[in-house]
């Protein structure tokens, strides 16, 4: 099964359209299909790789950018304190 659900009736009109339209130039025709569709690939791929080298670089940059808590600083730790409560005292 190819993609787009195109069977092998589709496949053969489309061949014969191609002939028709083409003839004898069908080969260069197919030939430069083929490098334009390289080249698109190649320029996509370059995309990929931009984006995926530029989100690498901002989730580094933001790692560089935070606090360092290793072991040394945990005694600059100050533990979080919360009011206590005292209830009133009862009136008899």
């Amino acid at each position: 099964m190819l993609p787009f659900n195109i069977g092998f009736g589709e496949m053969a009109l489309i061949g014969i359209v191609a002939v028709m339209l083409f003839g004898s130039r069908l080969p260069e025709v197919a030939g430069q299909l083929g490098k334009s569709y390289q080249q698109f690939r190649k320029g996509l791929d370059e995309i990929k790789s931009n984006i995926k080298t530029d989100v690498d670089l901002d989730v580094t940059s933001t790692l560089n950018r935070l606090p360092d808590y290793s072991e040394e600083r945990q005694d600059d730790y100050d533990a979080p304190s919360s009011p206590v409560f005292d209830a009133p005292e009862e009136e008899e």
